[in-house]
């Protein structure tokens, strides 16, 4: 009498070993992991340019100036979208905590969003006609081909890219912002 044992054999087993790790690499190739996370920083960054143009927007609502001015006379070098004054609230740290103090940015809104997120956000704003554009320099293929990514980095305002972002000197140099406005 013939005893079988059930099972598999080795060779069966490392047919399948193998057909796996081939879709495992062809699957890890499409999905690109570097633009996934890449697109992944793009989110956060422009969540929080999201939230801090809520609260410029509220902070104006209140106050009639823009969180960047001591007053309502800001001078046109301070509140311009000119290429003269390109990014007006450069140092977003003022910006952030005159708009924590009204209460219309969590009061640990800069910690949370850390120096690496803030040092990617631009900020454009007229505080005449109380336009306020809030902006950061995606680097996810996705969001280069948004259509909010569109604006140029010089002064904040929109501009035809002709659908593209990509620099033609440099394959991988962004030439707009994603904004809110």
């Amino acid at each position: 009498m013939k005893k079988f044992t059930k099972g598999f054999t080795l060779i069966e087993l490392l047919i399948v070993i193998a057909l796996l790790g081939a879709l495992a690499v062809g699957l890890l190739a499409a999905l690109d992991p570097f633009e996934q996370l890449k697109k992944g920083t793009d989110t956060g960054v422009r969540n929080t340019v999201a939230e801090l143009h809520g609260g410029i927007i509220r902070y104006y609502a209140i106050k009639n100036i823009m969180p960047w001015c001591a007053d309502a006379t800001c001078t046109a070098k301070n509140d311009s979208f000119s290429e003269a004054a390109p990014n007006i609230a450069s140092n977003l740290t003022t910006t952030t905590t005159a708009i924590t103090t009204t209460g219309e940015l969590k009061s640990d809104f800069a910690t949370l969003a850390g120096t690496g997120t803030l040092g990617k956000i631009i900020v454009f704003g007229n505080n005449a006609s109380a336009k306020v554009e809030v902006c950061f320099e995606p680097t996810a293929k996705s969001f280069l081909s948004d259509p909010n990514t569109k604006f140029s980095p010089t002064d904040g305002l929109a501009n035809d890219n002709g659908g593209t972002c990509v620099n033609s000197t440099n394959a991988t140099a962004n030439t707009c912002l994603w904004c809110v406005n």
